[in-house]
Protein backbone atom coordinates (compact mmCIF):
# COMPACT_ATOMS: atom_id res chain seq x y z
CA UNK A 1 0.00 0.00 0.00
CA UNK A 2 1.35 3.42 -0.86
CA UNK A 3 1.50 6.22 1.62
CA UNK A 4 -1.36 8.67 1.72
CA UNK A 5 -0.23 12.26 2.11
CA UNK A 6 -3.12 14.67 2.69
CA UNK A 7 -2.74 18.31 1.74
CA UNK A 8 -2.12 19.75 5.16
CA UNK A 9 0.10 22.09 7.06
CA UNK A 10 3.27 20.36 8.26
CA UNK A 11 2.67 21.95 11.68
CA UNK A 12 -0.53 19.96 12.24
CA UNK A 13 -0.11 17.67 15.29
CA UNK A 14 0.19 13.98 14.49
CA UNK A 15 0.21 10.73 16.43
CA UNK A 16 0.62 7.04 15.71
CA UNK A 17 -2.14 4.42 15.93
CA UNK A 18 -1.44 0.68 15.99
CA UNK A 19 -3.75 -1.66 14.08
CA UNK A 20 -3.84 -5.36 14.88
CA UNK A 21 -7.18 -6.37 13.32
CA UNK A 22 -9.37 -4.73 10.71
CA UNK A 23 -7.28 -1.54 10.85
CA UNK A 24 -4.63 -3.55 8.98
CA UNK A 25 -6.80 -4.21 5.92
CA UNK A 26 -9.72 -1.76 6.12
CA UNK A 27 -7.96 1.59 6.02
CA UNK A 28 -10.84 4.03 5.68
CA UNK A 29 -8.98 7.01 7.13
CA UNK A 30 -6.22 9.33 5.91
CA UNK A 31 -2.68 8.74 7.12
CA UNK A 32 0.75 10.24 6.61
CA UNK A 33 2.86 7.09 6.98
CA UNK A 34 2.21 3.35 7.28
CA UNK A 35 4.74 0.97 8.81
CA UNK A 36 4.77 -2.68 9.79
CA UNK A 37 5.11 -2.54 13.57
CA UNK A 38 4.73 -4.45 16.81
CA UNK A 39 3.84 -4.00 20.44
CA UNK A 40 5.32 -6.33 23.06
CA UNK A 41 3.34 -7.97 25.85
CA UNK A 42 0.03 -8.31 23.97
CA UNK A 43 -1.73 -11.14 22.08
CA UNK A 44 -4.72 -10.81 19.73
CA UNK A 45 -7.80 -12.81 20.67
CA UNK A 46 -11.33 -13.11 19.28
CA UNK A 47 -12.82 -12.33 22.67
CA UNK A 48 -14.77 -9.13 21.94
CA UNK A 49 -18.39 -9.07 20.85
CA UNK A 50 -19.38 -7.01 17.81
CA UNK A 51 -22.91 -5.64 18.01
CA UNK A 52 -22.38 -2.97 15.38
CA UNK A 53 -20.12 -4.34 12.62
CA UNK A 54 -19.88 -8.15 12.39
CA UNK A 55 -22.97 -8.99 14.39
CA UNK A 56 -26.10 -7.44 15.86
CA UNK A 57 -27.20 -6.58 19.41
CA UNK A 58 -29.28 -9.79 19.43
CA UNK A 59 -26.50 -11.93 17.93
CA UNK A 60 -23.07 -10.35 18.32
CA UNK A 61 -20.15 -11.54 16.22
CA UNK A 62 -16.66 -12.18 17.57
CA UNK A 63 -13.89 -9.69 16.81
CA UNK A 64 -10.42 -9.01 18.10
CA UNK A 65 -9.11 -7.36 21.17
CA UNK A 66 -5.69 -7.57 22.76
CA UNK A 67 -5.01 -9.37 26.02
CA UNK A 68 -1.90 -9.01 28.17
CA UNK A 69 0.61 -11.74 27.42
CA UNK A 70 4.11 -11.05 28.79
CA UNK A 71 5.91 -13.36 26.33
CA UNK A 72 3.96 -12.28 23.22
CA UNK A 73 4.73 -9.70 20.58
CA UNK A 74 1.76 -8.56 18.49
CA UNK A 75 2.73 -7.56 14.93
CA UNK A 76 0.48 -5.31 12.94
CA UNK A 77 0.57 -1.96 11.21
CA UNK A 78 1.17 1.52 12.62
CA UNK A 79 -0.19 4.63 10.95
CA UNK A 80 0.92 8.18 11.55
CA UNK A 81 -2.26 10.25 11.48
CA UNK A 82 -3.34 13.79 12.14
CA UNK A 83 -5.05 14.19 15.51
CA UNK A 84 -8.35 14.96 13.78
CA UNK A 85 -8.40 11.37 12.42
CA UNK A 86 -9.11 10.05 15.92
CA UNK A 87 -12.66 11.42 15.72
CA UNK A 88 -13.36 8.89 12.94
CA UNK A 89 -11.41 6.08 14.64
CA UNK A 90 -13.11 6.67 18.01
CA UNK A 91 -16.48 6.29 16.29
CA UNK A 92 -15.38 3.22 14.33
CA UNK A 93 -14.04 1.50 17.47
CA UNK A 94 -16.90 2.57 19.75
CA UNK A 95 -18.34 -0.83 20.70
CA UNK A 96 -16.41 -1.41 23.94
CA UNK A 97 -12.99 -0.17 22.83
CA UNK A 98 -10.96 2.47 24.61
CA UNK A 99 -7.85 4.20 23.35
CA UNK A 100 -4.68 3.36 25.29
CA UNK A 101 -1.12 4.65 25.02
CA UNK A 102 1.58 2.14 24.04
CA UNK A 103 5.14 2.02 22.79
CA UNK A 104 5.07 0.92 19.15
CA UNK A 105 8.19 -0.60 17.58
CA UNK A 106 8.41 0.24 13.87
CA UNK A 107 9.98 -2.48 11.73
CA UNK A 108 11.97 0.05 9.68
CA UNK A 109 15.04 0.13 11.89
CA UNK A 110 13.46 -0.87 15.20
CA UNK A 111 12.57 2.70 16.10
CA UNK A 112 10.03 3.02 18.92
CA UNK A 113 7.32 5.68 18.91
CA UNK A 114 4.58 6.51 21.38
CA UNK A 115 1.12 5.90 20.01
CA UNK A 116 -2.40 4.67 20.61
CA UNK A 117 -4.11 1.32 20.35
CA UNK A 118 -7.78 0.44 20.76
CA UNK A 119 -8.40 -2.25 23.40
CA UNK A 120 -11.64 -3.81 24.59
CA UNK A 121 -11.16 -4.90 28.18
CA UNK A 122 -13.01 -7.61 30.07
CA UNK A 123 -15.01 -4.95 31.90
CA UNK A 124 -16.90 -3.69 28.81
CA UNK A 125 -20.49 -4.87 28.18
CA UNK A 126 -19.66 -6.39 24.76
CA UNK A 127 -16.82 -8.59 26.06
CA UNK A 128 -17.36 -12.30 25.31
CA UNK A 129 -14.12 -13.72 26.68
CA UNK A 130 -12.36 -16.96 25.83
CA UNK A 131 -14.10 -20.10 24.67
CA UNK A 132 -13.26 -23.43 23.12
CA UNK A 133 -11.72 -22.77 19.65
CA UNK A 134 -14.29 -25.00 17.92
CA UNK A 135 -17.15 -23.06 19.54
CA UNK A 136 -15.54 -19.73 18.65
CA UNK A 137 -15.18 -20.84 15.01
CA UNK A 138 -18.85 -21.93 14.92
CA UNK A 139 -19.85 -18.56 16.41
CA UNK A 140 -17.80 -16.68 13.79
CA UNK A 141 -19.14 -18.84 10.93
CA UNK A 142 -22.79 -18.06 11.75
CA UNK A 143 -22.45 -14.33 12.62
CA UNK A 144 -23.09 -11.38 10.36
CA UNK A 145 -23.79 -7.68 10.75
CA UNK A 146 -23.93 -4.33 8.93
CA UNK A 147 -20.25 -4.55 7.89
CA UNK A 148 -20.60 -8.11 6.55
CA UNK A 149 -20.04 -11.63 7.72
CA UNK A 150 -17.87 -12.40 10.70
CA UNK A 151 -16.16 -15.08 8.58
CA UNK A 152 -15.08 -12.43 6.07
CA UNK A 153 -13.54 -10.37 8.89
CA UNK A 154 -11.55 -13.39 10.06
CA UNK A 155 -10.43 -14.51 6.59
CA UNK A 156 -9.49 -10.99 5.44
CA UNK A 157 -7.45 -10.60 8.62
CA UNK A 158 -5.70 -13.91 8.00
CA UNK A 159 -4.74 -12.77 4.49
CA UNK A 160 -3.60 -9.34 5.73
CA UNK A 161 -1.40 -11.00 8.37
CA UNK A 162 0.16 -13.26 5.72
CA UNK A 163 0.94 -10.16 3.61
CA UNK A 164 2.91 -8.59 6.47
CA UNK A 165 4.69 -11.86 7.22
CA UNK A 166 2.92 -12.56 10.49
CA UNK A 167 1.72 -16.01 11.57
CA UNK A 168 -0.76 -15.72 14.42
CA UNK A 169 -1.68 -19.21 15.62
CA UNK A 170 -4.96 -18.09 17.23
CA UNK A 171 -6.19 -16.33 14.07
CA UNK A 172 -4.91 -18.98 11.66
CA UNK A 173 -6.43 -21.85 13.69
CA UNK A 174 -9.85 -20.15 13.74
CA UNK A 175 -9.62 -19.41 10.00
CA UNK A 176 -8.79 -23.07 9.25
CA UNK A 177 -11.75 -24.21 11.35
CA UNK A 178 -14.15 -21.78 9.66
CA UNK A 179 -12.99 -22.85 6.17
CA UNK A 180 -13.51 -26.53 7.10
CA UNK A 181 -17.13 -25.74 8.00
CA UNK A 182 -17.50 -24.60 4.51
Amino acid sequence: MSEYRPDSDSNVPTDWVFGYGSLIYKVDFPYLRRRIASIPGWARRFWQGSHDHRGTPEAPGRVLTLVPSPEAVCRGVAFEVEHSTFEHLDHREKNGYDRHRVAITLDDGDRTVDGSVYLAGADNPAYLGPDDPAKMAEHIARSSGPSGSNSDYLLMLEEALRRIGEHDRHVFDLARRVREMG
